[in-house]
């Protein structure tokens, strides 16, 4: 079993407005959270990650949920993949 007091893990942040409220989000593992500034929304987000990751090391899941969305351990760090690219794309419908 991991222990967390010894982890770290490493996440990609998207931070957008919403109105008058930032919104920071983890797309690896759809956690998001929110602010007056994009600053206090990532600082929110660390602190629901933090939740997230400590609900599913009680459940026992915590290696299985980071494996399955592409996050690799390297030492005490769990990493998320580097996208190869990132863009925006349109699909027609």
């Amino acid at each position: 079993m991991v222990d967390l007091a010894q982890t770290a893990i490493e996440f990609s942040a998207e931070v957008f407005s919403e109105g008058d409220v930032y919104v920071a989000l983890c797309p690896e593992l759809s956690v998001s959270s929110f602010g007056p500034t994009p600053q206090k929304a990532k600082e929110a987000l660390k602190e629901a990650m933090a939740a997230f990751v400590e609900g599913c090391h009680e459940l026992g899941t915590l290696e299985e949920v980071l494996q399955e969305a592409g996050f690799s351990k390297q030492g005490q760090k769990w990493v998320g993949r580097t996208p190869l690219a990132q863009e925006r794309l349109t699909a027609t419908l």
